[in-house]
């Protein structure tokens, strides 16, 4: 085991890092930073949220669903892989792959609530709110798991943003779903 891994007994619940993650709780990202084994759990968390995500995009058909978990998926592991390639090489942070790909895949819980967009009226106010949350759990993520200052988290999430959404709107295309940046 790892020096700063914990054990089987300090780890906490999916749940509870779900909606600590959620909820900016510092002390969860620094426990799935640590905690290979919470690398399922976060894969969890793209996936439950990628499925919410669709299910509040129906409107988009059977295209928008699959596009919506490939994306999903292939996102988080690009905007990772952007934000490590940048952190380490141009910031100087002390990380490794897998813990971007830990913090960020939990930093999406609040996407859960992208399940509401489909609320007439309220739903396109609330996906805009849900993406600001998101915003706000990333950087936290970026800036615990790289061990440096909110501002260069900033900087290293925007630089693996570009791309993720390039990737996202190729998906989308590929899959006949016209891509939309905003809802």
């Amino acid at each position: 085991m790892e020096k700063n891994e914990p054990t089987a007994s300090q780890r906490s619940s999916f749940v509870r890092r779900f909606v600590g993650a959620a909820t900016f709780k510092v002390p969860i990202y620094e426990e799935v930073e640590h905690d290979k084994a919470a690398t399922g759990q976060a894969a969890g968390v793209v996936g439950v949220v990628a499925v919410a995500a669709a299910l509040g995009g129906l409107e988009l058909g059977p295209g928008g669903l699959v596009a919506g978990i490939v994306g999903a998926y292939f996102g988080w592991a690009l905007w990772s892989a952007t934000c490590y390639l940048v952190g380490v090489q141009l910031f100087e942070g002390t990380a490794d792959w897998g813990e971007l790909l830990r913090t960020i895949g939990f930093a999406q819980a609040p996407g859960i609530l992208l399940v509401l967009r489909a609320l007439p009226g309220a739903g396109t106010w609330l996906h805009l709110a849900v993406l600001l949350w998101m915003i706000g759990t990333v950087l936290v993520a970026i800036r615990q798991a790289l061990d440096f200052s909110t501002g260069r988290a900033l900087a290293t999430a925007f630089a693996g943003f570009v791309p993720y959404v390039l990737a996202r709107t190729l998906i989308e295309l590929l899959f006949g779903v016209t891509p939309r940046i905003l809802p």
